[in-house]
């Protein structure tokens, strides 16, 4: 029977596992999905990398509550997944409101399966980096686990240990990793016992049956230097290219102040992760837009991560009709 997706689920098979992002990869359809909504213009942490943002206008109206952010996600049934980028800046300070998130979405059916069976909002979320402290990262690794994420992104790794720490933090002692056997609400969360979660929260592809996915950025010269070696690492997911963060790195001060960019420079880099990518058949990633997502999916790109908001949803209607989705 032909395979055709729709929604966040590969229609015309059951599927396979809970986390639907997998079932999709593995079927080599394209996966797209939206950051989570945040209060953009209040302070405090929810951006991409956790940091502060301006004071509200006197005249802003309210910061919604985590419970109502969590009902915006919700009513979107256009996304496979759902990013939280909150914690990229550190554990203490992001931990708290994405729990009071996730809080927000089980209330609301997040984690109740879908009719035909799958998670119906998958979580994955961005990690520190594990680089300056492996053994706190891994740490953070299990808390993020223990909330009911279903993925999580090592952020500027620049070798493959590096990656390998990360990567046995997310599994358990009985599958080769150093999780502790501490899961937290998750079980419940995935509507699972403990002894069905501990079962199946093991990471994929290194294990068919897994619902973990990682997700490793490069977004270094160190790290570009290293692409293949940490390519090579088994268990991860999807490696990206810090797009965003390279922009940065190939832009130079001038001596007038001003920042000159070297484009073909950045690209070229983005053009190495993903010939990294193919070589050590890993599905690679790309925070796209509706002007450059069908071109990115032409070059190889599989995995897509949009802005919160109109453009992001836009971004995702045109990746799913070039994917005939």
């Amino acid at each position: 029977m032909a395979t055709v997706a729709a929604g966040s689920m590969v229609v015309g098979q059951a599927p396979k596992h809970l986390n639907p992002m997998i079932d999709l990869m593995a079927a080599k359809k394209p996966v797209f999905g939206l950051y989570a909504p945040a209060n953009r213009r209040m302070g405090g942490p929810g951006g991409p990398g956790g940091a502060a943002r301006p004071a509200a206008p006197a005249d802003a109206p309210p910061p919604k509550t985590a419970d109502q952010l969590a009902g915006e996600a919700l009513a979107n049934k256009n996304t496979d997944f759902i990013f939280d980028g909150t914690m990229e800046g550190g554990m203490e300070r992001g931990l708290p409101p994405f729990l009071a998130f996730v809080k927000g979405m089980s209330g609301s059916g997040a984690f109740s399966k879908s009719p035909n069976g799958a998670l119906t909002h998958p979580l994955v979320v961005k990690m520190h980096e594990i680089a300056p402290d492996p053994k706190a990262a891994a740490i953070s690794i299990g808390q993020q686990l223990n909330a009911g994420v279903t993925g999580i992104m090592f952020v500027s790794v620049e070798s493959a240990a590096e990656a390998k720490a990360g990567i046995d933090a997310m599994r358990f002692k009985a599958n080769g990793g150093t999780r502790s056997e501490d899961v937290g609400q998750a079980p419940a969360l995935w509507g699972l016992s403990e002894k069905e979660y501990k079962a199946k929260a093991d990471l994929w592809p290194l294990n068919p049956n897994g619902e973990l996915v990682n997700w490793t950025i490069v977004e270094s010269k160190e790290g570009l230097a290293k692409v293949r070696e940490i390519a090579a690492v088994k268990g991860i997911g999807v490696l990206w290219p810090g797009a965003g963060t390279l922009r940065g790195v190939f832009s130079t001060v001038q001596p007038d102040g001003t920042r000159k960019f070297d484009e073909a420079a950045w690209e070229a880099s983005i053009q190495q992760v993903l010939s990294a990518c193919k070589e050590f058949n890993v599905a690679c990633g790309y925070p796209a837009n509706a002007t450059d997502i069908e071109m990115r999916m032409k070059q190889g790109f599989s995995v897509f991560v949009m802005g919160w908001g109109d453009p992001g949803f836009k971004a995702i209607e045109v990746g799913k009709k070039a994917a005939g989705r």
